[in-house]
């Protein structure tokens, strides 16, 4: 169907060549887990539940990845340079969509997180603010050369505040954590002040109690999740808990495809404790397996960094993989109780399609970033 021999100049060949298949054939294996465990979470009874067909949520599933699928490899094949032109409107434009959610924005469960227009379905702005903000601030730094490099490093500050800010407001925690800790580790790879970053993190712990303590009513859900953390008696300490015990029950090895019964008793297993329920049906084994994909993933990604001398590149990678590990950290965290809940997907495994069109940009970037031709394009700029 497609030549992508050598004597192919054409641009599916040369991105063939070039592509690092190994990440490649990761982000594509993720996703088809993801879908796998789609099938065996999303169980008839959930769907009775909510009066929709048994594979309702399977199909859906489907469809999300086959686009992402689709985004990863057109992301991975664009040029560079328009990538890097394209980074700024879209991240205006992902900024423009996180401040339209306290307007037009849907709530669901107690939280305004997702807006929906006419010709697009329902989606939630910050997953593609993510991997926009990881680029943005990676160019910020490094590419904007004539600025200050105090003034880029508040500038960027600036911009975390702001997003941060929008998403308090939702209210979103655990993506404020997530930016904020991508964010740290940012600034700290490009060489920022260790002492200065210090004192920057303890301000900013500081004022988010100031805020939780003047402003009770607004902000108070931190302080009732840290108490559902500590009290198993309330809700949120019953879902964990729930998840605890079908992680004791899986055992090693796990009770089998579909014979969980977590996904039948909390309602989000099929996103915030997918973890949980392929623990249950195949194992701890299986989710050591999975940890260790991610942890491949990383290693094949940083011993790319490792080599690269561009310090765009560098900083964007570094962003973008600590982007889906502390993701991966804090959903695994709340499974197992380490953590308050926080509602947070484990990316390419989880339902939901905003979490998936996000993990393919990051993915698709990663890519294209990642590519032979690309490293060559770096060096000789």
């Amino acid at each position: 169907m497609f030549d992508l021999n050598r004597e192919n100049t054409g641009p599916i060949a040369r991105w063939w060549r070039n592509v690092d298949r190994q990440i490649l054939f990761t982000f594509i294996f993720l996703f088809s887990l993801g879908l796998f465990f789609s099938f065996s979470s999303t169980s008839s009874v959930v769907g009775e539940k909510l009066n929709k067909e048994t594979y309702f949520f399977f199909t859906k599933h489907f469809i999300f990845v086959s686009i992402s699928l689709f985004l990863l490899i057109f992301i991975s094949i664009q040029n560079k340079k328009k990538i890097i032109k394209l980074i700024t409107p879209l991240f205006i434009l992902s900024i423009i969509f996180l401040f339209l959610v306290p307007l037009i924005g849907i709530e669901v469960k107690g939280s305004k997180r997702w807006i929906q227009f006419m010709f697009l379905p329902r989606f939630q702005p910050i997953e593609l603010v993510k991997p926009l903000f990881i680029l943005f601030v990676a160019k910020l730094i490094i590419i904007n050369i004539k600025t200050n490099i105090y003034s880029r490093y508040l500038y960027s500050f600036l911009l975390l505040f702001i997003s941060v800010a929008l998403l308090i407001n939702q209210p979103d925690i655990g993506q404020c954590l997530l930016l904020i800790f991508s964010w740290i580790i940012m600034i700290f790879v490009s060489g920022f002040n260790m002492f200065f970053l210090i004192f920057l993190g303890l301000t900013v712990i500081t004022l988010i109690f100031v805020i939780i303590y003047f402003f009770p009513t607004k902000f108070g859900y931190i302080l009732f999740r840290i108490q559902n953390f500590l009290d198993l008696k309330t809700e949120g300490g019953f879902q964990t808990q729930k998840a605890l015990d079908a992680i004791k029950q899986g055992g090693l090895t796990g009770q089998g495809m579909g014979e969980g019964i977590l996904k039948d008793k909390v309602p989000e297993s099929h996103t915030d404790y997918i973890i949980a329920v392929v623990s249950e049906e195949f194992g701890a084994f299986f989710v050591l397996f999975i940890v260790i994909i991610f942890l491949f993933l990383t290693y094949r990604i940083i011993n790319k960094i490792l080599f690269e001398k561009n310090e765009f590149l560098k900083l964007s990678l570094i962003g973008l993989i600590s982007l889906l590990l502390i993701q991966v950290f804090i959903h695994i965290g709340v499974n197992v109780r380490l953590l308050p809940t926080t509602g947070m997907t484990l990316p390419f495994l989880s339902y939901g399609g905003s979490s998936l069109i996000g993990s393919a940009i990051s993915s698709g970037v990663i890519l294209n970033f990642t590519r032979k031709d690309f490293l060559r394009d770096l060096s000789n700029e």
